[in-house]
């Protein structure tokens, strides 16, 4: 491990984790809150006619999508204006400690208590519960029926959890035997290139599917060409 992310990562623990902190059951409330919720989204459905299901893939790629520009954006980019107070703690998490604590050659945590540097805040699975999807899905079932703006909300949040695992997937050690399962080995080679500092504010923007990537051109194949072109410099 480079001794600038060794040095790092003991700073992190020493500012960030709470002596109480507990990795296991950070990653239990994820998993439990999630599928509890989209359990109960499911459970509202009544006799959803064949279009209703539609929602689903339908909303599958809206969110990669959203995905991709909110990494793409905000989480890459320090705010500005209006959007400074909103975003800003984004910013730093996600570029200044999460790309910092690991490096595309140290992409593995040390233990339970990382698991705070890869998952979500509860207070921020909650915030994204209330604040995005409650609003998103009354607006998708005005539109288009209840039964649509459950199948909505249920795929979201099963959309996240999905983000969650993936991510902390890829942050496992290489031997660990999650990385045998089928096309893990590639998904997780896409996010430790974008962990290279060179390439990570043009690259691999998409964390779990490359959806967005392929459409925008910024999926890097990993053999030193994007499109024919050499890939460029430092990221911007």
């Amino acid at each position: 491990m480079p001794a600038r992310v060794r040095s790092f990562r003991h700073r992190y623990r020493q500012r960030h984790i709470g002596r109480l902190y507990s990795g296991w059951l950070h990653l239990a409330f994820t998993v439990c809150a999630t599928v509890a919720v989209c359990i109960l989204c499911l459970l509202q459905l009544r006799a959803p006619a064949w279009y209703a299901w539609l929602a689903v893939p339908l909303t599958f790629v809206y969110v990669n999508l959203m995905e991709y520009w909110g990494h793409r954006g905000p989480m890459h980019h320090p705010p500005r204006g209006w959007r400074r107070k909103l975003l800003s703690g984004v910013y730093r998490r996600h570029t200044l400690r999460h790309h910092r604590f690991f490096h595309s050659d140290a992409m593995a945590f040390d233990g339970s208590r990382d698991f705070h540097a890869v998952l979500f805040p509860p207070v921020l699975v909650v915030f994204f519960l209330l604040v995005t999807v409650v609003p998103s899905g009354i607006l998708v079932a005005w539109l288009g029926g209840a039964n649509v703006g459950w199948l909505y909300a249920a795929t979201v949040l099963a959309y996240f959890l999905n983000y969650e695992l993936l991510h902390f997937a890829y942050h496992t050690r290489e031997d660990a035997w999650i990385g045998r399962l089928p096309g893990m080995a590639r998904l997780r080679r896409l996010h430790t290139w974008h962990h290279d500092p060179r390439l990570m504010g043009q690259y691999n923007f998409n964390i779990t599917y490359p959806i967005g990537d392929l459409l925008f051109g910024t999926l890097y194949p990993g053999d030193g060409v994007r499109q024919g072109k050499p890939v460029g410099g430092p990221a911007r």
